[in-house]
């Protein structure tokens, strides 16, 4: 009871308003919650505290995670499930149902395409933050992937891909941010079960993860990439049906707006994104932006979004001492988890393009489609996760802090892509199914030391003022890397697969390695965070 008194103490984060404004007196109190639209959010946030400390009907969890848990594996069976069959659609020929895309360029577009679903978790998470809260733009981003989908399922050729593409990167960035923030408020700070809950909630993810590139996979196989598609816009109906009866149970600091923008300000903001979406027409239509080099613009575009990310909210005044320092310690998780996800992320592209080239997939005779390979992540994820929870809630306060899972999930990364060279320069078609899952099983122990965990910290060491913004920032370190992913993706060769095999395996292992090394700065900079 002492060591979570001191806790409370030193880490002051958690919900957007509540914990906080119930922890303040008079005037401060008053204003806190006068900024978040309610003089009674403090009281609340500390009804809801309690009663989720109690409550534990899911699976030792808050019930009110089984509702993000739902819509979250809906909207993963239809993005993964459309991913799944993205990159082959783009560059399988015309004759065979695709677009007929130059394999090169197309990796790039699926780079880019994913760089910009994290990068777009900005906007989603500015939106909660500053006029409507995370859990209303989670609902609304998951109408407008729907809509993604069909544009997919029913709308021709580039046109169509464009359309679809741009909506559901544009509803997933929105989605995922606030899916995550709505998980944070469901715990106080030195809740120990918050990382179990957070992997229980990648258990959800990873379900809809293997469910969807099975079954589009299927349909593709069989009766055409649109059909594939429009099984994803189903998928994602479902998860909106679920959600809408189940999101009036979530705590009200889920819907509550941290930081309002005063009305005056909303003209000049408008103002900024229609300037922003005439200069990108531009830009495009006198071709500074293409097809070609997509993925660089996003890489480019993301790191600068970074940078400036980390100087507003570093430089806010609404920002404490301690809140600065913890947004200080998370830059080098935010360098490790993008050498991370630009290794992980080419399961989309690389290993599309070595499943269809260099892997055996004859079952007894039978062919196993293309993006059935993306499902066998998802499985062991969902085996492992639990076993991952049930760990990390054993271990308790003993488990390793989170720099140290950060170095760890990167180093085994790293590893993961050692593990193709024995393979590497074989003949065509070749490739063992089963060292492909043996290296998947790698993929994903990785995955779950870095990953979940991640969300995690970015909600942990938020700055009361930029608690959804912090999980954007963190989404921006997936979406540099899910870029360089695409970027790196154009270097590969499947005739001379070594040196890029080692390169990025070694580069992995030693930015793992550095970050091991500077564990006790790192978690002096957290402020009592681990």
């Amino acid at each position: 009871m002492n060591d979570e008194r001191d806790d409370r103490q030193e880490v002051p984060v958690g919900p957007p308003e509540g914990a906080t404004a119930a922890g303040r007196t008079g005037r401060q109190s008053r204003e806190a919650a006068k900024r978040s639209g309610t003089d009674a959010v403090g009281s609340v946030a500390t009804a809801s505290a309690s009663v989720g400390d109690s409550d534990t009907r899911f699976f030792g969890q808050p019930f009110a995670l089984a509702h993000v848990f739902g819509v979250e594996m809906w909207e993963r069976f239809s993005f993964y499930g459309m991913q799944g069959i993205l990159l082959i659609y783009m560059y399988f020929s015309v004759a065979e149902g695709g677009l007929g895309i130059d394999q090169t360029v197309a990796t790039g577009i699926v780079g880019a395409y994913g760089g910009t679903v994290y990068l777009s978790t900005i906007l989603g998470a500015w939106i909660a933050d500053r006029l409507l809260g995370s859990e209303r733009v989670l609902f609304s981003s998951a109408i407008v992937i729907m809509a993604g989908h069909i544009a997919l399922a029913i709308l021709p050729n580039v046109w169509g891909l464009g359309i679809g593409l741009v909506l559901v990167a544009l509803g997933s960035g929105g989605l995922k941010a606030n899916a995550t923030s709505v998980v944070g408020t469901l715990y106080t700070a030195d809740d120990p079960r918050r990382d179990a809950g957070f992997s229980l909630f990648y258990l959800g993810i990873n379900l809809g993860a293997f469910a969807g590139p099975l079954l589009t996979g299927l349909l593709q196989s069989t009766m055409g990439f649109h059909w594939g598609f429009g099984l994803a816009a189903v998928g994602m109906a479902a998860g909106l049906i679920q959600y809408s009866f189940g999101r009036k149970h979530l705590p009200a600091e889920s819907r509550a707006v941290p930081n309002p923008l005063p009305r005056s300000r909303r003209g000049l903001f408008i103002g900024i994104g229609l300037g922003g979406v005439a200069l990108l027409a531009v830009l495009v239509l006198v071709g500074v932006i293409r097809a070609d080099n997509l993925a660089i613009v996003v890489i480019i575009a993301t790191l600068g979004a970074a940078i400036a990310y980390f100087l507003v909210i570093t430089a806010s005044k609404a920002v404490t001492g301690d809140e600065r320092s913890r947004v200080i310690g998370f830059i080098p998780l935010f360098i490790v988890n993008v050498g991370f996800w630009s290794l992980y992320q080419q399961q989309f592209t690389v290993l599309t393009i070595y499943s269809s080239e260099r892997l055996n997939r004859d079952i007894f005779g039978w062919e196993m489609p293309i993006p059935w390979v993306n499902s066998i992540n998802p499985i062991f994820v969902i085996i492992l996760s639990g076993v991952f929870a049930a760990i990390w809630t054993k271990l308790g306060r003993r488990q390793p802090s989170t720099p140290v899972k950060f170095a760890l999930g990167v180093v085994i990364m790293g590893a993961a892509f050692l593990l193709f060279l024995p393979f590497a320069n074989g003949p065509a078609n070749a490739t063992p199914l089963l060292a492909i899952v043996g290296i998947l099983l790698v993929f994903t122990i990785a995955e779950l030391f870095i990953s979940p965990v991640g969300l995690s910290a970015s909600t942990k060491l938020a700055p009361q003022h930029f608690h959804t913004q912090m999980v954007a920032l963190y989404f921006l370190s997936v979406a540099l890397g899910t870029s360089i992913a695409g970027w790196l993706a154009g270097f590969y060769d499947p005739e001379n697969e070594v040196p890029y095999f080692t390169i990025l395996g070694v580069i992995a292992i030693l930015l793992g390695l550095a970050l091991l090394a500077a564990v006790k700065p790192v978690l002096a900079l957290m402020r009592g965070v681990r």
